[in-house]
């Protein structure tokens, strides 16, 4: 059985005030505000997070739907461009690869795989780059990529 929270008096699980001092009572069944679970992470980290190589993404929608970044044009310029990153992998995993693929009959020789090797350097590479950048505070703009960010960002303050 609950205790008032004023006077230490027993009080009811359901009662909204003491019945001796007259004090509100906090009750169980009733709303709480759930603790914000961004509460301990800062925006350079949260920006850090939505590069990590391949799961970055995951990283990227939280951050994009979190009220407590919903303010934060920084950090959600970094949640886009991570974001765009990652469909740019994709774009070279299932689209350009398997185009190459198809090609590589015509010519006979394995040029797709050097190819497709190398644009998944170079996007692990702005990856690499843009952790860096964001672990030292430095605001950079991937080239193509970081306009779609910008226009992303801006178009939802409008």
């Amino acid at each position: 059985m609950p205790f008032c929270v004023q006077c230490g008096n027993k009080v009811g699980g359901a009662d909204q005030f003491c019945v001796k001092c007259g004090s509100r009572q906090k009750t169980a069944s009733g709303p709480h505000p759930s603790p914000d679970p961004f509460s301990g992470i800062s925006n350079r980290t949260a920006s850090l997070l939505c590069y990590i190589p391949w799961v970055g993404w995951i990283a990227a929608i939280v951050v994009l739907a979190s009220e407590r970044f919903r303010r934060g044009a920084q950090v959600r310029f970094h949640a886009f461009q991570g974001l765009y990153v990652f469909v740019a992998w994709l774009m070279v995993e299932w689209v350009i690869t398997p185009m190459l693929y198809v090609s590589d009959w015509e010519f006979g020789m394995p040029f797709h795989r050097v190819a497709a090797r190398g644009l998944q350097l170079i996007i692990f590479a702005a990856w690499v780059f843009m952790m860096i950048k964001v672990s030292h505070d430095e605001n950079y703009k991937l080239p193509v990529i970081g306009d779609l960010a910008e226009r992303s960002v801006s178009e939802q303050r409008s």
